[in-house]
C-alpha cells in the first residue's frame, strides 16, 4: 500500500454541533459517542443543510464533546464507515464518520460596524 491509499477515506467536516451527544459503553470497556453534524451545502442547493452522523470512541474527542454546546461551530477529521446490523425486517446500514480529531472554531472578534 502507497502513503496515497492510506488517505483514501479521509473526511473533513466543518459544521455545527447537531444537539446533544449520546453516550454508550461497549462490551471492551470503550465509550462510544454519538453526535450529528450540520453543514452548510454548496450555494444554490434546494436543500441548505445536511445533517451528518459522527461516533468516536478516542479519549480526546470525548473531552472535546464535553466542552461544546449545541449549535457550536466545529471542525472534525477522520473517515467514512458504514455500519451493519440486523432488524426484524432483514439487514440494514448506515454510513458514519468515525471522528479521529473534534475542535471548536474560534469566532472572529468582529466588532459591530466594523
Amino acid at each position: 500500500m502507497t502513503e496515497s491509499d492510506s488517505r483514501d477515506n479521509e473526511v473533513f467536516l466543518r459544521g455545527r454541533l447537531a444537539g446533544t451527544p449520546s453516550y454508550r459503553d461497549l462490551p471492551s470497556g470503550d465509550q462510544l459517542a454519538v453526535f450529528r453534524l450540520t453543514v452548510n451545502r454548496p450555494p444554490g442547493d434546494r436543500v441548505r443543510v445536511d445533517s451528518i452522523e459522527c461516533a468516536s470512541v478516542r479519549p480526546r474527542v470525548l473531552k472535546s464533546l464535553e466542552r461544546l454546546s449545541e449549535g457550536m461551530e466545529v471542525e472534525a477529521s477522520g473517515s467514512l464507515h458504514r455500519r451493519f446490523w440486523r432488524t426484524p425486517g432483514g439487514p440494514a446500514s448506515r454510513y458514519a464518520v468515525d471522528v479521529q480529531s473534534l475542535r471548536p472554531l474560534k469566532r472572529s472578534g468582529r466588532r459591530a460596524g466594523a
